[in-house]
């Protein structure tokens, strides 16, 4: 069948399987595989795509509630929304090709996770993202940031999605190794979603969209090991994007659904058509039997190998009713767009691959999926982080200099210089736009609302990766709150550097731990997500980041609230002060520290003053709502100040806490309201259990705090407005 038998030790090395693997594989064949299988076996036990070091820990997260439709295990998680509809989302990484390529990289992220999303039956409604990038004096960051941000809008504006939120901060440990997370929520009908078992003996196996090219091969591979001195020659296993054609094949894909043809769908993402034929065949427990010679190429001369691995983008894998061969032809002719019979459902439950009508690959599929590796590797705990000192010359800055310092940093400043890149008004529903706590998108048609954000806190994460993982969800979940949105549900993307390292599974397992802690309080199941682990170079590791995307619905619209501070209104602070200041953005920017353990999280508290702010909004006693999060208490409300275009005057009363503690500190469960019955509000408040403080009113032009001198707008703007555009026309190149 294979002729020559040219594997030998070396090669199973250089495609990523261990000895004990390869012992496995051949268990499993009771055989030598061919290139071709070696090929296969490689990138479906690769970390990518099997999960193989983080499955065994995936299964502490909750993934069930009465509105969760699909789970994890399909191309995007499903929850229903009322009315008939269902919200399907996802996020995924696409961190190793960003940093070789950065552009395609994160072109290509926006369009894998469009289609994970229009292969459920959904029409994407709305994409958002969460970057990570080294430190600004890093000689590659302004490249990498620049090539991310146009990759992004490239890809995202020309197919007609916007982009409507997101997160981008810059740290040291991301400086050999930037994330590039995207996320994609689309809109369909709950009771017609699409899912990915392959079935029907002797059912058609069709192949859409793009032809298949050498881009992308061992792209799952790549991004299963870490990176060394040679990351730029990697260069070919980055996938390249055109917007254009998945615009066609979102369109194409959604009128086929319509019309009862598919039997399943999957998109050809990671691993292309080795892990869309394996993952339909395997949840299907049928086998495929594919003709290499049927399938659309673009370059002269690829081998069976490069055609299984090759991840080009925009195909999709499908198969259909045999008597709709016609009808789905002529859908995807009109808009222009491969179609091809390449092979069929048999009952062998094998993969076996033909290449002018003789067989070059004949693997089982369900030891292929159920005895690939499954690793409990030895962790460690992280040890605890050093205290705060007790003096810090930063409390000797006036609250002006503090102030003006953080909202000017790079994590802390306007992210205008980004947001205005991306077309996040295009399909006329954008209500919430970037720069809120989550973006609101309306429901086409309807009054409904989601509310939808992504956020992370890996400097807590680093700290204490319990605390961490907590206060991930918990932000999220604060975030759409804050909108008047009733969160309902999460996609993950876990970033970690090397698992085989005892210290960086460590930092998984508790983040793991204390994301379930949080979900399960706050009824906020896990339904779709990502594990993105060897993200590293030469051994130095990221931060740990597990980005939460949050999905929640406002029934009613009318509701909906914003940051934007009004005119003539009371300012209130709902949650507890305590000034904890370890692990925060002032410590790290104005003492030049990063240290302490983080802000605790009491979930209990979460859930209690969540669910009052939001039970108040759609009260409309609340008319401006800020969740506090890093830079604290004032930065919150100069945030509020700047989108309002309306100034404040409040007074501060931190007792014993110091008073740049009070004002920075990043103490959690809390937010920022406005409103015009402060008494009915503190009233219930304090009936309720919930600590709250009345702080002052809006009005004015200027911020001023009660014995401080007052800080004018401008000044907020110009501190706030202008970092990005400054950095961005710097030329290190010069």
């Amino acid at each position: 069948m294979n002729g020559k038998n040219i594997i030998n030790m070396d090669l199973v090395l250089e495609h990523g399987l261990t000895k004990d693997e390869y012992q496995r594989l051949l268990s499993i064949l009771k055989r030598s595989p061919n290139l071709i299988e070696l090929g296969i076996f490689s990138v479906m036990w690769s970390e990518h795509c099997s999960y193989k070091s983080s499955r065994h820990w995936l299964k502490r997260l909750p993934t069930k509630a009465p509105w969760v439709i699909q789970g994890p295990g399909e191309n995007a998680g499903v929850i229903d929304i009322g009315g008939g509809l269902a919200a399907v989302f996802k996020m995924e990484s696409h961190n190793h090709p960003s940093f070789i390529e950065p552009f395609q990289g994160a072109a290509t992220g926006v369009g894998g996770i469009l289609r994970d999303v229009f292969t459920m039956g959904a029409r994407p409604v709305a994409n958002l993202n969460a970057l990570r990038f080294g430190h600004p004096d890093d000689p590659r960051t302004r490249h990498l940031l620049s090539g991310v941000i146009a990759g992004i809008g490239g890809y995202g504006n020309c197919v007609g999605i916007p982009t409507v939120g997101g997160e981008c901060d810059f740290h040291h440990a991301y400086d050999g190794n930037i994330l590039v997370n995207a996320m994609t929520v689309g809109i369909a009908n709950a009771d017609k979603i699409f899912y990915s078992a392959a079935a029907g003996v002797g059912n058609p196996v069709v192949y859409v969209g793009s032809k298949t090219g050498r881009d992308g091969i061992h792209g799952a591979t790549m991004a299963s090991n870490e990176f060394g001195e040679d990351a730029n020659d990697k260069r070919p296993s980055v996938q390249v994007g055109d917007p254009f054609t998945e615009k066609l094949l979102i369109e194409a894909c959604l009128e086929l659904m319509s019309t009862n043809a598919i039997v399943a769908i999957q998109d050809m993402g990671a691993a292309g058509l080795t892990s869309s034929s394996v993952e339909m065949a395997s949840k299907g427990g049928v086998g495929l039997e594919i003709d290499i010679n049927e399938i659309p190429i673009r370059e002269d001369g690829m081998s069976t190998y490069e055609i299984m691995l090759s991840e080009s983008q925009e195909r999709m894998l499908m198969v259909i009713k045999p008597d709709c061969e016609e009808i789905a032809k002529n859908i995807f002719m009109k808009w222009d767009l491969d179609f091809a019979v390449i092979g069929r459902v048999t009952d062998t439950q094998n993969l076996i691959l033909k290449e002018n009508d003789k067989v070059v690959c004949d693997i089982p599929i369900t030891p292929l999926v159920s005895e690939a590796p499954v690793y409990e590797r030895p962790y460690k705990t992280s040890s605890a982080p050093l205290p705060v000192p007790e003096n810090i010359a930063a409390s000797d800055l006036s609250i002006e200099e503090a102030l003006l310092t953080l909202i000017g940093s790079p994590d802390l400043c306007s992210r205008r210089w980004i947001w205005e890149q991306y077309d996040h008004m295009v399909m006329a529903d954008t209500i919430q736009r970037p720069g809120g706590d989550a973006a609101v998108i309306r429901v086409h048609g309807t009054k409904k609302g989601l509310a939808i954000t992504t956020d992370c806190t890996p400097r807590y994460c680093n700290a204490n990766p319990i605390e961490g993982g907590r206060q991930a969800i918990a932000e999220a979940w604060r975030n759409l709150t804050a909108t008047g949105a009733q969160p309902l549900a999460v996609t993950d993307n876990l970033n970690f550097g090397n698992p085989e390292r005892p210290e960086i599974l460590g930092q998984f397992v508790g983040c793991i731990d204390g994301m379930a802690d949080a979900c399960k309080l706050l009824d906020f199941p896990v339904v779709s997500g990502n594990v993105s682990l060897y993200n590293e170079t030469n051994g130095s590791a990221i931060l740990p980041t597990p980005v939460i995307g949050g999905v929640g619905v406002i029934d009613d619209i009318s509701h909906m609230c914003k940051i934007a501070l009004p005119q003539s209104s009371d300012i209130i602070l709902i949650g507890e002060t305590k000034g904890h200041i370890g692990a925060s953005l002032w410590l790290r920017e104005i003492g030049e520290l990063e240290v302490g353990e983080p802000p605790p999280v009491n979930l209990h508290f979460e859930r209690l003053n969540g669910d009052f702010v939001r039970k108040y909004i759609k009260n409309s006693l609340i008319g401006a709502c800020h969740d506090l999060s890093g830079g604290g208490l004032l930065v919150a409300l100069v945030e509020m100040i700047l989108a309002g275009n309306c100034g404040a005057e409040v007074k501060l009363d931190p007792g014993k806490i110091k008073l740049a503690h009070y004002c920075f500190g990043e103490d959690q469960s809390r937010y920022l309201i406005a409103t015009t019955d402060a008494n009915t509000i503190i009233d219930r408040a304090d009936n309720a259990g919930i600590p709250v403080k009345y702080l002052g009113r809006s009005g004015g032009n200027a911020l001023t705090v009660a014995g401080h001198p007052p800080i004018s707008l401008d000044k907020l703007k110009n501190a706030h407005e202008y970092w990005f555009s400054n950095y961005m026309k710097t030329d290190y190149s010069a």
